[in-house]
């Protein structure tokens, strides 16, 4: 090695050791210059970060802050907004209640004024009737008798024609007849062709003569199509008569005991267009049942109901040349003598039938029915009341036919198996009445629940039926679609009624007969049923509060309170006010009603057609008269057990209701007789007896409640029946 490689060794080596220790000492002592700095730094930006939190943290606090008091003044003024229109709709309701108990004060005023009016022309109108009755006034005292008493009457010879014969179309035969004797035109519009279509003699029986019948079916023999001589007393040459009646297509002879197997040959062979015939309760035999296929062809509808002569070879017949094909609708109620044959001879003769009636037959059974079944599948609709030899079993054979409508009543053979799969079996089933039917329970109705057009069901007097097996039919899709139910004497109370309330929107008629659970409780939910137009409460224990809260309801027609002993006037005046369309109100056999419920129904129900007071003792004939007075469209009274009433009720109802058709006044000991056969040729029907109460109206002849068991024989129907009745089921629904 040479010295000038040495010295560049130590000079390498002594600048790297220089230049390593110099850095190192650099590194060192320089953070020592810049410390404060840097640190000065990260203090500030410390400083910085941590005002930022703290005016994070204040600024949310803050904005929750406010966001509270914007929702808090939010709520108040939400409040204040409320509260000032709760006090302006307190305001409102205030000034409307008031206005109405105005308007409601100001209507009862004004119907009270009406009444006093009305009563005061009415006793105007007696008065000078009785003093016109008693002495002849002269033409000047007879104007100012119709001047200051009269109510004006309405001229009908100002009507059109075409509007008087319509009028005409609504009288019998009576009345037409009355008619056409006022004047010449009458006379002619009573001899319009169209009026004498449809001739009811049956509502002149008793006064017609034979004479007239053939004078008149003579002269329209070519325009009569409807004939009815439903109990009438007739003559073998007043019966060929008929036979001149070629386009006659409705005959009705029932109840004629004169008609006979060659009446029936005379009309067969003279009208061979007959559509409908009732035969019911004649003397008919075979001979006639041979004529029915052979002249009859196009006839759709027969009754031969308590016919006893025929026989089951009688009903062979009807298959005999074109036959009774075209039957629809056949009537073979009472007909014992008809056997298992017998109706397999109806089965091979008429196929089409359709609707079947059979009441008050204890023969029959289902052998009956089967054999019936086999060859008319078209049965829609079976009426088997009186039958109680019919079981589950012909319901079961019935499942071949498309059954709409089934009516039986008294069999205690049928249980719930018959409604096991009523909805397979029936499913188009809109009509169920089976009443008195003891071996129908809860199961039944459960049974029932999923028919989708069921819209009448009756089973009253099926004691085993309650609250459960009503909450599960109504739990079905069948109760949008019932229209009428009749429950009465079934186990139901108040929790029923909730749940008729929620479930039937379209119910209209209801019957609760003698369902003594049911208290006011349910009474209130009835009015929330508001199709409601007909409810039948008799027997329950409703009270005055209840009546009060059912006049809430506002479209109630009918209304029976019969054996409602908690009920009182008050009750009554103030269901009554609030009730102005009511047309039907039975309070019979409340013996605590007075004349006040009387007076109620006469200033406030004007349109009432039917009324029952029977059994209330306290009635006088100051009431009556006020009924007289204001309620002119009365078509059935029923007054028995008024002890109090006299003759002078029947004077002032000939007055005022001029179109009473049935009058019942059983036990009136203060109506004498010749009064009630005076009144009895104002109606239709009426029943009356002189005698006292018998012990089961309560009270006694004065009207005193009995207080003990009166023993004695039993008491025996004495009663006087004035006048047959002729009113259709329609006229006695009214």
């Amino acid at each position: 090695m040479t010295s000038e490689l040495m010295i560049k060794a130590c000079t390498f080596y002594t600048g790297h050791l220089i230049k390593t220790h110099f850095c190192t000492w650099k590194d060192i002592a320089k953070p020592r210059t810049y410390e404060d700095d840097i640190l000065a730094e990260k203090m500030e930006r410390a400083m910085k970060y941590d005002n930022f939190r703290l005016q994070k943290y204040v600024f949310h606090h803050w904005h929750s802050y406010v966001k509270g008091q914007i929702e808090k003044r939010k709520a108040t003024l939400s409040r204040i907004k409320q509260i000032y229109y709760s006090a302006r709709l307190i305001i409102i309701l205030i000034k409307w209640r008031e206005k109405a108990r105005q308007k409601y004060k100001k209507r009862q005023d004004e119907l009270l004024l009406k009444h006093e009016l009305q009563l005061m022309k009415w006793r105007n109108k007696i008065k000078f009737k009785r003093s016109a009755e008693e002495q002849s006034s002269s033409p000047e005292s007879l104007s100012e008798v119709l001047l200051v008493g009269e109510i004006p009457q309405c001229d009908i010879s100002v009507l059109p024609e075409r509007a008087v014969l319509q009028i005409f179309f609504y009288l019998s035969l009576r009345d037409v007849v009355i008619c056409g004797q006022v004047c010449h035109s009458w006379m002619l519009m009573t001899q319009t062709s169209s009026l004498w279509n449809g001739i009811d003699f049956s509502s002149v029986k008793d006064m017609i003569t034979d004479k007239y019948i053939v004078s008149a079916l003579q002269r329209w023999r070519l325009n009569v199509l409807r004939l009815n001589f439903h109990g009438c007393l007739l003559r073998v040459k007043t019966l060929k008569s008929v036979s001149l009646c070629k386009n006659l297509q409705e005959l009705n002879v029932s109840d004629c005991p004169t008609f006979t197997d060659d009446s029936m040959r005379y009309i067969s062979e003279g009208c061979p267009g007959v559509l409908y015939l009732n035969l019911s309760n004649t003397t008919i035999t075979n001979r006639t049942m041979r004529l029915l296929p052979r002249h009859f062809h196009n006839l759709q509808s027969l009754s031969l109901a308590y016919c006893k002569k025929f026989t089951d070879k009688g009903l062979q017949y009807l298959s005999l040349g074109n036959g009774c094909h075209k039957l629809i609708y056949l009537d073979l109620s009472g007909c014992t003598q008809i056997s298992v044959q017998g109706f397999r001879n109806i089965a091979n003769s008429c196929t089409g039938i359709m609707h079947l009636t059979i009441n008050d037959m204890p023969t029959l059974t289902d052998n009956c029915v089967k054999a019936l079944v086999e060859k008319c599948p078209f049965i829609t609709s079976v009426v088997f009341m009186g039958a109680p030899h019919i079981s589950d079993s012909a319901f079961k054979v019935l499942c071949a036919c498309d059954l709409r409508k089934i009516r039986f009543e008294g069999n205690k053979r049928i249980t719930d198996a018959c409604f096991k799969f009523i909805d397979k079996c029936y499913p188009n089933i809109n009509h169920i009445y089976m009443v008195n039917c003891k071996g129908i329970t809860d199961g039944s109705l459960k049974s029932l629940s999923p028919l989708k057009k069921l819209t009448v069901l009756n089973l009253a007097n099926c004691v085993r039926i309650g609250d459960m097996g009503l909450k599960q039919f109504l739990d079905g899709p069948v109760s949008t679609r019932i229209r009428e139910l009749n429950l009465s004497n079934c186990t139901l109370g108040d929790a029923s009624i909730v749940k008729l309330s929620e479930c039937c929107p379209n119910l209209n008629y209801l019957s609760l007969r003698n369902c003594e659970n049911l208290t006011d409780l349910g009474i209130k939910c009835i009015v929330n049923i508001f199709s409601l137009v007909s409810v039948d409460l008799s027997g329950t224990d409703i009270s005055n509060e209840g009546l009060t809260i059912l006049s809430r309801h506002k479209k109630l027609k009918e209304l029976s309170l019969s054996e409602c002993y908690k009920i009182t006037d008050i009750g009554i005046q103030a269901f009554c006010k609030d009730s102005l369309i009511l047309e039907h109100l039975d309070v019979s056999y409340c013996p605590q009603l007075s004349d006040e419920i009387v007076k109620a129904v006469a200033i406030y129900c004007t349109n009432l057609t039917y009324l029952s007071i029977a059994g209330c003792p306290k009635i006088t004939d100051s009431a009556m008269e006020l009924l007289s007075a204001k309620c002119h469209y009365l078509h059935i009274l029923d007054i028995s057990g008024c002890i109090l009433l006299t003759d002078q009720v029947l004077e002032d109802l000939q007055i005022g209701c001029t179109q009473l058709r049935i009058l019942k006044m059983q036990y009136c000991r203060l109506i004498s007789k010749e009064a009630a056969e005076k009144m009895s040729s104002m109606v239709q029907e009426q029943e009356y007896s002189p005698y006292d109460p018998p012990s089961w109206f309560g009270y006694d002849s004065q009207g005193e409640p009995l207080t003990e068991k009166q023993d004695g024989t039993p008491f025996q129907d004495s009663d006087l029946t004035m006048k047959e009745s002729t009113y259709s089921s329609e006229e006695e629904a009214v």
